[in-house]
């Protein structure tokens, strides 16, 4: 006596097919006018507040960037990697706006090697990323009280016999408000 074990038919393989297509496809037709819904994310990055020094040397504040979206990277010059990488990144990412929206963004540079980060060497290195981006720095206090209002950290490791030392810090790029998104 044989047993026969259970064989799709040629017929049911097809109609199976056909229905997991149009249950699929279901989801692609409709309302094209789609209700959004979201999450108001206001109140959780705080205002861009600092009093910093700028590529060229001069005292700045975050106010003097209001009206732009801004794009906070803490950073420094002699990195290797993390740094350049991200800059390249944000640059590109600007680049690929349409030119009017450019001019509506700026990347801040913040440096958090204020001993070999002169504005003279963050201007020299801010320029290389494209004209949209802006080299800061200033004393220690003030760019670990910056950077623990966006929630980031930087320390130095022990300087060796050569008297060169690793800076270690985030690779986060913060986005302080600039709009309210759920205004009229």
């Amino acid at each position: 006596m044989s047993t026969r074990f259970w064989q799709p038919s040629t017929k049911i393989i097809p109609a199976i097919s056909t229905l997991v297509m149009a249950i699929l496809l279901t989801g692609c037709f409709g309302n094209d006018e789609e209700d959004w819904q979201g999450t108001s994310i206001s109140g959780l990055m705080p205002e861009l507040e600092f009093d910093l020094i700028n590529s060229q040397g001069e005292p700045v504040s975050g106010n003097d960037y209001n009206g732009r979206v801004k794009m906070l990277f803490f950073g420094f010059t002699s990195c290797p990697d993390v740094c350049p990488t991200a800059l390249q990144k944000l640059n590109q990412a600007t680049s690929g706006l349409a030119p009017e929206l450019q001019e509506e963004v700026l990347t801040l540079f913040v440096s958090v090697d204020p001993q070999r980060d002169t504005p003279e060497r963050l201007a020299e290195y801010v320029d290389f990323f494209g004209d949209n981006i802006v080299g800061l720095t200033g004393e220690e206090p003030q760019l670990r009280q910056l950077a623990k209002r966006y929630r980031t950290t930087f320390g130095y490791e022990e300087p060796g016999p050569d008297g060169n030392y690793a800076v270690s810090h985030s690779s986060a790029i913060d986005l302080p408000p600039v709009f309210n998104p759920t205004a009229p």
